[in-house]
Order: C-alpha cells, then sequence, then structure tokens
C-alpha cells in the first residue's frame, strides 16, 4: 500500500511555495492540510474582521489564497490520474463539489503517472 505523506508545516510551505504551479501531484495529506489551514485562516480573518468591523477581510483572506488552492486542487488531480481541467467541476452547484471531495480523498496512484513522478519531500 503506497502512502506518501508530509506534514501541516511541510503542506503549507509547499502550497505556499508552487503558488501558481498547475503542474506534477500532490499527495492526499498535502491538500487536507492546506485545505485546513485555509479554513483555520479564514475562521480567524472572520473574527478578528468581526472584531475591528472590517468585513472584507475574510474576502481578502479567500483572494489570497485562491491561486494556491487552484494550484494544489489541480496537482492533486494529478496525482490520482485525472486532467487538471476536472478543477471546473466545483462550478457546478453541490453535485460538482461533491464529486472532487470524493476524487480528493481517493489513495494516490503509487506510480508515475502523465502528469508526473510521485510526489515526495523534496
Amino acid at each position: 500500500m503506497y502512502q506518501y505523506q508530509v506534514s501541516f508545516g511541510q503542506a503549507v510551505n509547499m502550497a505556499l511555495n508552487k503558488y501558481c504551479d498547475f503542474n506534477g501531484r500532490a499527495s492526499r495529506s498535502e491538500y487536507w492540510w492546506f485545505a485546513l489551514f485555509c479554513f483555520i485562516v479564514g475562521a480567524i480573518a472572520g473574527v478578528i474582521g468581526g472584531i475591528i468591523n472590517i468585513t472584507l477581510l475574510p474576502t481578502i483572506c479567500v483572494l489570497a489564497l485562491l491561486l494556491p488552492s487552484l494550484g494544489l486542487g489541480v496537482r492533486r488531480l494529478h496525482d490520482i490520474d485525472k486532467s487538471g481541467w476536472w478543477i471546473f467541476l466545483q462550478l457546478i452547484p453541490v453535485v460538482g463539489t461533491i464529486i472532487l471531495i470524493i476524487w480528493f480523498v481517493k489513495e494516490s496512484q503509487p506510480v508515475p503517472n502523465q502528469y508526473g513522478p510521485v510526489p515526495n519531500v523534496a
């Protein structure tokens, strides 16, 4: 059984360093740790924005994390040997998001595929 895992810090660092990189592959743990990071940042921004009465603060955080999230989503799709263009499924309300979540939870391919070698920590 293939399992490649990164820590929370490694996942955030890798996602932010590959800001607009839509090539290669990303492991399941890399994707989900970064998703947790985005959730935490959004929640903190919402609380701080509510306290200091700046309602745009969460929106600014979402926009700042949009490109790294899209790049990571595309690389995650590549890791399960799907085209990055499938990321546009999220434009279909509910159904598209559910399909993407199911794919993002799938186990990584343990062998190199058309999108690159098996991801590893550099």
